[in-house]
Order: C-alpha cells, then structure tokens, then sequence
C-alpha cells in the first residue's frame, strides 16, 4: 500500500478544501478541542452550530438538557397500558427504546464538543429527569413491591 500521498502530513489527512467564487481554492482549518473548555464558541452536534452567537448557544445549551431530560423521561415510563397484546406491546418497547438510545447518543455527541457549558446542561437534564421520572420523590404509592418494574423499558447500560 502506498502511504506517499500523507508524507509530511503525519499521517493525518489534508483538511477539507472548498471552492470561492474567483475559483481558487481555500483550506478550512477546523479545531476539535480535546479537553473541556469554557465558552459559546463551540459546535454543538451540527457543522457550524449553534456558531459564534451567544443567544444560539444558549438555545444549544437548553437543546442538551431537553434531549437528557427526554431520556429520562423515557427510561421512567409507563405507556404501555395493562391488557395490550403482547406483540404491540413488543413493538411499543422496542420503539421506544430506540428513541431512547437515540436521544442518548446525540447527547453523548453533544458532550464531545467539550464545552463545560454542554456538559453541565447534559448533567442537569438527566438530574432533573431523574429526579422527576426515576426517583421515589414524585411516585405515587401503588402497594407493588420495590422490586417489580416501574417501567416500559430496562434500564440502561453501557
């Protein structure tokens, strides 16, 4: 395999080019930051957002905490009503977990920016989900056992 096309690149691919209107060609330098920072000038999951603006970011900011706060929500869950047939209710479940698994990696995603700001929204959001939706403090006492499922859907794991 021939690697002389990366010499001198250490390895690392040439940042992506794009064309302006004169026709030339111009590199865009993109910086990935690899420890946590503090600041709005992230991107947060999508190219180029929320951008420089500080209202953006903080739309970003709350965007995290929804999408932490829906999983939460979805891993305290109890939608499927008693007497549905067991293969609708299969299909609710498994349908629902993929939503949750879903909305769980684009807040992993998010938290890769590294931005502190991300970070602790994400951690606010599974807080207070929890809190409402996974904790004793909002459960109403139905006179089942601790033990037994309060849920649609198993916990989580990694």
């Amino acid at each position: 395999m021939d690697h002389d096309h990366m010499h001198g690149m250490g390895g690392m691919a040439a940042p992506p080019t794009s064309m302006n209107g004169t026709g030339m060609m111009h590199r865009h330098k993109m910086m990935m930051h690899m420890t946590f920072f503090w600041g709005t000038s992230a991107e947060v999951l999508f190219s180029g957002w929320p951008g420089t603006s500080t209202k953006m970011y903080a739309v970003s900011l709350v965007f995290v905490f929804v999408l932490s706060f829906l999983v939460e929500w979805l891993s305290g869950s109890r939608l499927i009503r008693e007497g549905t047939s067991n293969v609708a209710a299969g299909v609710i479940q498994t349908l629902m977990h993929a939503i949750r698994v879903g909305l769980s990696y684009m807040v992993m995603l998010a938290v890769m920016s590294f931005n502190t700001g991300v970070f602790l929204a994400a951690i606010a959001g599974h807080t207070l989900g929890f809190l409402f939706f996974g904790s004793r403090v909002f459960k109403k006492k139905t006179g089942a056992p601790s033990y037994q499922n309060t849920s649609d859907l198993p916990p989580m794991s990694c």
